[in-house]
């Protein structure tokens, strides 16, 4: 096992003892959508094994009818008979050539609801740097990796709010060099930051 495991491992073990104040979400009437209504989704935060660990994140093509041009850990819905984990580890393969044999499963963190009617469970793991990623042009436009420490400094997560559809909606928005991370990819990195006990 290697430190980097055992660092991530203690870390979230640490968090998950604790009740952090987590966000709920983008706005989501559960009188109107229960959670049990909502459609299981997973994503896989992989973070490369090297000396300043970083997270591998995608960037969605704009061709897509739904998050075009948004940045997204690799994840989608759960085929049936799958659990979070299974999930997770099949659509990073699917969406960037991760091999499934070369993931370190850290474990999961607290599930995020989405205004789309998602309910995402984020799996941490740990992979080697430098894989041979190759992105599935369908679904993924680039691959690219942020230093876990920038991701989980709080000076770095911008609260934003705007008018939508009659209400004020809250999101949070990280900038990495020309790239704006923000909505549930973002909130999820903010709940993540909550969780882990991570020091540097």
């Amino acid at each position: 096992m290697s430190d980097l495991v055992e660092r991530l491992h203690r870390a979230l073990t640490a968090g998950l003892a604790e009740q952090p104040v987590l966000l709920t979400g983008d706005r989501v009437d559960l009188d109107v959508a229960p959670e049990n209504s909502m459609r299981p989704a997973a994503v896989l935060v992989p973070v490369t094994d090297r000396d300043r660990p970083g997270v591998i994140l995608t960037q969605r093509p704009e061709t897509m009818r739904r998050h075009a041009g948004q940045v997204a850990f690799p994840g989608g819905r759960l085929d049936p008979g799958e659990d979070a984990v299974t999930a997770a580890l099949r659509e990073a393969e699917e969406e960037i050539a991760l091999p499934r044999d070369r993931v370190t499963v850290i474990g999961a963190v607290d599930r995020y609801r989405t205004v789309t009617g998602f309910l995402v469970t984020p799996v941490v793991a740990v992979v080697p740097p430098d894989l041979p990623l190759v992105a599935n042009p369908a679904e993924v436009s680039a691959v690219f990796e942020v230093p876990l420490d920038f991701l989980l400094d709080t000076a770095n997560h911008i609260e934003v709010t705007v008018e939508w559809q009659g209400h004020e909606r809250h999101y949070y928005e990280i900038m990495w060099d020309s790239r704006r991370i923000w909505g549930a990819t973002a909130a999820m990195v903010v709940n993540l930051a909550r969780r882990l006990r991570w020091t540097p």
